[in-house]
Order: C-alpha cells, then structure tokens, then sequence
C-alpha cells in the first residue's frame, strides 16, 4: 500500500461510522469480491494491518480471525492469511479418492507420509479390523494438500492378511484408497461423521488455530466378508464441507 492510499484509508477508518475491526475486514472483503485479490493470494499480516491503517493489533487479529471464521480467507500458521479458494467437498455417501475429487476441481494433489509402521493391533483397531488384539497391523499416517494448503489428514490401520504388500508401496504417487480399492474392491462401508476438536500434533500438520473446529469421517471397509481398512480421516472446518445426495 503506497503512502496516499494508507492515508486515505486511516481518514475512512477515523471518519467511518463501523467499528475498526469491521473497516478491516471490509477493506480485505471488497479486494476478494472485485477480484483484486484472487484465490491463495496472501492477504496483509497483523504487523501490516496494524501499520497501514493505524489500528491496535487486537483490532488486526479480531479481523482476520473473524474472517477466518466466516470462510473468507485461511491462515496458515507461520506462514500467514490467504484468500480462501471456493470450500472443497467430499462425497459423504460414497468412498471416493480425495486425489480424484481435488483434481475435478482442476487443483494440484499433493501428499506427505508422516508415519508408515507394522504395530500390534490395540483392543480398539482389532476390533475394527476384525483381527485378534495384538495381532500385527499396519498404520499408515499422512496428509493430503490442495494446492499446497493441508486439508485432510488420512489416519489409516490395515489388515495385512487382506493387504499384505501395503507397506511397499509410494503413496506419494498413488493413495492408500486408490491402492486399497484396486487390491479389495469395497463391498461395504461403515462410516460416521462427527465434530471434533483436533489434537495439538492435528493443529499443527494442518497448520490451523487453537480454536478452529475439524470434521471427521470415521470410515471401515471390506472386500466380501473380510475387514480390509480402518481409518479416521480429519478435515479443516473452514476449508471443506462434506455431501449428501440420496438417489
């Protein structure tokens, strides 16, 4: 912002009758909405607001917090507030490839294993996966980026009777659904969909605030009779919704 049009914006803030926070957050809505600030365009920092338009920096953060709120722009944390893409969706009553669904909105899928071990199944996983407690299972953690910007994270167990080769293979280059479908095609599925708050190390790989709330998909499949997967699959609150359509 150049001098005069910082100026011109203090005399709006101290002449206007809105509250500061709420001439912040329209200045930043009006760029969105002519199309001056497209899609992932980074949009000024606290420190910026604060020194372009004289405000507090309470009055900065209450802004874009809020605007986070309402799905106008994204911040990613140690990074910084971006204008927020149209909010991506997931097919809630069908098992789709979340690779597929980023690309039919003609955007770039990325991924990152963060995890990928053999453990022994706990109470809880053997019962999903229809194996004995202790029995060997593998678990797979990774997360799923649309254009860069975190939007799911992929907490998977797999049956390794079932899967037996699941470790050997780059889910870099092809998704744990994408594989499992292909190796199992799913003849049943077992999914509930709840809100949750995410744990310290979510917040952190899906670089969100502390406040920001998740939906998760808790997700079994099976091939035939057999247990083949079990997965929690977390997402961002702001950035993607999740759809039903009965037939």
């Amino acid at each position: 912002m150049t001098a005069a049009e910082r100026k011109n914006e203090r005399a709006a803030f101290e002449d206007g009758p809105v509250p500061r926070y709420e001439a912040v957050k329209l200045f930043i809505r009006s760029r969105i909405e002519n199309g001056e600030w497209p899609a992932n365009h980074r949009i000024p920092s606290e420190n910026e607001i604060v020194t372009d338009f004289g405000v507090s920096r309470m009055t900065a953060n209450r802004a874009l917090r809020e605007l986070a709120n309402e799905g106008a722009i994204t911040r990613v944390q140690g990074v910084g507030s971006f204008v927020a893409p149209q909010k991506g969706s997931t097919a809630l009553l069908e098992v789709r490839n979340i690779a597929d669904e980023i690309r039919e909105r003609g955007h770039t899928h990325t991924s990152r294993i963060t995890l990928m071990k053999q453990e022994d199944a706990t109470p809880e996983i053997g019962y999903a996966l229809g194996v004995a407690t202790g029995a060997r299972v593998f678990h797979s953690i990774m997360v799923h980026f649309e254009n860069g910007l975190p939007i799911q994270i992929e907490d998977r167990f797999v049956n390794p009777a079932i899967c037996p080769r699941y470790m050997e293979q780059d889910f870099t280059a092809m998704t744990p659904n994408a594989y499992l479908t292909a190796i199992a095609p799913i003849t049943r599925t077992e999914q509930i969909v709840e809100a949750v708050s995410p744990r310290p190390w979510e917040r952190k790989l899906l670089g969100i605030g502390r406040n920001e709330p998740c939906l998760m998909i808790r997700r079994r499949t099976w091939s035939d009779t057999a247990n083949v997967t079990t997965a929690h699959l977390l997402y961002p609150g702001t950035r993607y919704r999740l759809e039903g359509i009965s037939k």
